[in-house]
């Protein structure tokens, strides 16, 4: 029987990331293209073998987050260790908050999707629109209201970014990582399986999304008069299962919560009135499913314009938009973001309205719309 000894085996590749060294620059467009053609996109088939494939876009996916980081702290944002307690080589999870959350009257939460890195959208539309347009920078400016961190930390709006995806520590390197990255680390060869997880791995309170939800509204969000304003209303943005996290906490919390929401925005949603929230009336003002029919609203794919009305009011107990974005998912926020905080800004100036309950009727195959009861469109 042949046996093959390490040396035998193919090396790991290796590929470091520095975007030049990579082949690529960040045109005047702000998109990343190819140094021998300006014209190319980032290449992810270079081989033949997926490891080679992997390990290159793990290191364009570092040099693009690194970018992010830079352009996020330029800011005025930084990032902050979740558990609170934890130290710099602890187990952690990083999140981003603007320097004046304590003083800011409002705060905008986003629970980003499982899938995704820190302050990264998605990457597909770093690749093709630009860094900012699919990353977190274009929104973090709009919200923060200022192009540069100077003057803004006395603003009545803050910005705080959970960590949904990153929640594997990789104890080599003292990191939080997705799982994406995790299959990205150096192997002794290029055919070895992946890391083996144990509890190391593991950090504590945010073991997976859920829990990292629960972390954040513990531990940040419920610090009033600490980390967050006594009188703080906030504004939730959940992608995908981050939103899905933050409805079901609220859900099992509202009593507590009620006071302190302002509105909800879920791009692609994935509760369900019927298993997700508590079973009262919605005539009940004072119940979460009530708050949800009037204060929340969802962005689902759809080829139709961002925020033209469509079904969905049966399935998630608020009105369903469409987000622009026909496809993917994780495109809808780059498609649909300032709609979003339009329409936040709108509930938060006007606490006692709410959406119009969106009906839908199908007449002669053409859907019909009609509209119950007062409220913003």
């Amino acid at each position: 029987m042949f046996v093959y000894r390490p040396q035998d085996l193919p090396q790991d590749p290796i590929f470091p990331a520095d975007l030049e060294k990579l082949g690529y620059f960040i045109n005047e467009k702000d998109q990343i293209r190819k140094i021998a053609n300006p014209e190319q996109e980032f290449q992810f088939k270079i081989n033949r073998n997926d490891r080679w494939n992997d390990l290159q876009r793990g290191a364009m996916n570092e040099c693009i987050r690194t970018v992010v980081s830079s352009r996020l702290r330029s800011l005025g944002l930084t990032t902050i260790r979740l558990p609170l307690t934890s130290g710099p080589k602890d187990p952690h999870v990083p999140i981003w908050v603007s320097a004046n959350l304590a003083r800011a009257a409002r705060v905008i939460v986003v629970f980003g999707e499982p899938i995704q890195d820190l302050g990264i959208w998605a990457y597909r539309t770093v690749g093709t629109e630009g860094v900012d347009a699919g990353s977190a920078v274009a929104f973090a400016r709009a919200v923060l209201g200022l192009k540069s961190a100077a003057g803004f930390k006395d603003a009545d709006e803050a910005l705080l970014l959970a960590n949904t995806g990153q929640l594997i520590w990789h104890c080599g390197s003292s990191r939080a990582v997705t799982h994406q990255t995790w299959l990205a680390l150096s192997r002794s060869s290029a055919v070895d399986a992946p890391l083996t997880m144990t509890r190391r791995n593991k950090i504590p309170s945010n073991q997976d999304w859920q829990k990292h939800v629960a972390c954040v509204f513990d531990e940040i969000l419920s610090a009033r008069g600490r980390l967050v304003r006594e009188d703080a209303k906030i504004d939730i943005i959940g992608l995908s299962e981050g939103g899905l996290g933050a409805m079901r906490y609220l859900a099992a919390e509202w009593d507590a919560w009620r006071p302190y929401i302002s509105a909800i925005a879920l791009p692609n949603p994935l509760h369900y009135t019927y298993f997700d929230l508590v079973k009262e009336s919605p005539a009940v003002p004072s119940s979460f499913i009530s708050f949800i029919s009037s204060r929340c609203r969802a962005y689902v794919l759809s080829d139709k314009p961002v925020g033209f009305p469509v079904p969905g009011f049966q399935e998630h107990g608020c009105n369903c938009y469409s987000s622009g974005e026909a496809l993917h998912t994780e495109c809808i926020m780059p498609k649909a973001w300032r709609n979003m905080l339009d329409w936040l800004a709108k509930m938060y100036a006007n606490p006692s309205d709410g959406e119009a309950h969106l009906e839908f009727e199908e007449l002669d195959g053409a859907t019909s719309e009609t509209v119950a009861g007062d409220g913003i469109s």
